[in-house]
């Protein structure tokens, strides 16, 4: 087993309305990367994979607030740090977040250069102008983006360049952790090998430690992740390699996204696409029992009426279900 750059404990973390009512969009989450791995999340959207990775950043901002559990990099816990320890000491450095719609977020009248020097001057303000240049120049040629690029604004660069110029903005402290939340979305299939490849690399050439790669397409973390987390309502359904979660999902929900996309390695289906059926539980009330229940066709009475438990195979592999796994298998294979 290698270091452990991240784990995370029954972490729980709400929205609050301006009606102060509760939405617990992440509910008893617990996780490990380790050092040199990356871990895939998926799910519908609104499964809480975006609160998700803003709450793995311990630095919260209302609507969004912290209830409890532990986050801990490499061994600190930052989970009780005040937010401007967080801001100075973690954000950056420990870990990094690439947001959705990334390509948006730079301000089109300031250079690229410029942003580079904010995110080094948060933790080393003594730091000069051409020092932070010479660093940021070999980083963007190692990591295959054309020193040029520095000099420009952001409303000269394609939607591809501007998707890895964030993302090696984002790393420039070369993170332990860092977080990808759609990084390849809106994105031609071009751009998308592009931004892959240079995530692989960050990996590769040591300058990420670990990452979390969040998206809806399944296939693309079979490509890109050694694991894949599948969430739902908040919650684990199922944790397991890439290749388990692909090609032998256990928990419902898992087999109904396999089912309800093409996986180009399965090559041309018999059958036909399936949907699930229904809508995700509202969490501002979500039920006491397995929150797939009302949309899963294997559901008893039961299901709906007491707390599933997290369930560990022989093999290690994580899923929620009141079926055992010898079981889950036997209907699956009489269908």
């Amino acid at each position: 087993m290698g270091k452990v750059m991240l784990e995370v404990k029954d972490l729980k973390t709400k929205y609050v309305t301006r009606l102060r009512e509760d939405v617990f969009a992440v509910d008893g989450v617990s996780l490990k990367i380790e050092e040199g791995k990356s871990l895939g999340v998926a799910g519908e959207s609104g499964c809480g994979k975006s609160t998700l990775a803003l709450s793995l950043m311990g630095y919260y901002f209302p609507p969004l607030h912290y209830i409890s559990g532990d986050i801990i990099i490499d061994g600190t816990n930052i989970s009780g740090m005040k937010p401007d320890d967080v801001r100075k000491n973690i954000l950056g450095n420990e870990i990094a977040y690439i947001p959705q719609a990334a390509m948006n977020a730079l301000n089109p009248t300031q250079k690229i250069i410029r942003f580079i020097e904010d995110v080094i001057h948060a933790h080393d303000p003594k730091m000069s102008r051409k020092d932070i240049y010479d660093v940021a120049r070999r980083r963007f040629e190692v990591l295959g983006l054309p020193a040029e690029v520095l000099q420009k604004h952001a409303v000269e660069l394609s939607g591809g360049m501007k998707q890895r110029t964030v993302i090696a903005i984002s790393t420039i402290l070369s993170p332990k952790v860092l977080i990808a939340d759609e990084p390849s979305s809106a994105l031609d299939v071009t751009s998308q090998k592009m931004v892959i490849k240079m995530m692989r690399d960050l990996m590769e050439k040591g300058y990420i430690k670990s990452m979390i790669f969040i998206t809806h397409e399944l296939p693309l973390l079979y490509n890109v992740t050694d694991d894949i987390m599948v969430m739902y309502a908040g919650q684990i359904v199922e944790l397991g390699t890439a290749k388990e979660m692909v090609f032998d999902p256990l928990h419902p929900y898992t087999k109904g996204l396999m089912g309800s996309i093409i996986v180009p390695e399965e090559g041309v289906r018999e059958n036909k696409l399936t949907a699930i059926p229904g809508t995700p539980p509202n969490l501002k009330h979500p039920p006491k029992g397995c929150r797939f229940a009302e949309r899963c066709k294997y559901a008893t009475p039961t299901c709906a009426g007491m707390e599933i438990p997290n369930i560990e195979t022989a093999q290690g592999r994580v899923y929620r279900c009141l079926m055992s796994e010898r079981k889950i298998r036997e209907v699956y294979e009489n269908e």
